[in-house]
């Protein structure tokens, strides 16, 4: 039988297993031969992801998925988008940052839908109606597909360095 998924307020303590996931993550990408995205070097080597991820988990509202105790995968909300390439919305927002999921472990669990589904809830709760996402746009596309059947719909585009083809992405809750 299937142990439950678990969801949980994340904080500081969790920034080791969250490297974790986004390390899994990469390596995953890169068996598939998509490396267009995080590149081929583990988070946790990269000094620009290890700050991201403390950043995210010491100033956002981290949520971490658990199955039986062990880290599945985790998501963090804000109230923008952060940085300087994506806009604001016009209106109160929840943002996604950091979503990732174990591949390896639990693959097919629908961890990363159950973490979305919690952010929507959250969103939800705390009284806002729109939670929006940004992501990677290139190679097939599959991103912004798996986004799209989570209840988004695209809004607009961008690219990062002349390099990097994002998709911000939207959901009323």
């Amino acid at each position: 039988m299937n142990e439950p998924i678990e969801i949980r307020q994340g904080g500081a303590d969790d920034i080791p297993a969250v490297l974790a996931l986004f390390d899994g993550a990469v390596e995953w990408l890169v068996s598939q031969g998509r490396t267009g995205q995080w590149g081929t070097k583990p988070w946790s080597e990269n000094p620009k992801a290890v700050a991201l991820v403390e950043k995210y988990l010491t100033t956002g509202e981290p949520w971490i998925a658990e199955i039986g105790g062990e880290v599945a995968g985790t998501v963090t909300l804000t109230d923008g988008p952060g940085g300087d390439v994506i806009p604001a919305a016009d209106e109160p927002e929840r943002y996604v940052h950091l979503l990732a999921a174990d591949h390896r472990r639990h693959a097919g669990r629908g961890v990363g839908r159950v973490l979305l589904a919690h952010a929507a809830r959250e969103t939800r709760r705390q009284g806002v109606s729109l939670l929006r996402v940004d992501c990677y746009a290139g190679d097939d596309g599959k991103l912004v597909a798996y986004y799209e059947s989570n209840g988004f719909e695209r809004t607009s585009s961008f690219t990062v360095d002349d390099a990097w083809p994002g998709q911000i992405l939207a959901r009323r809750v």
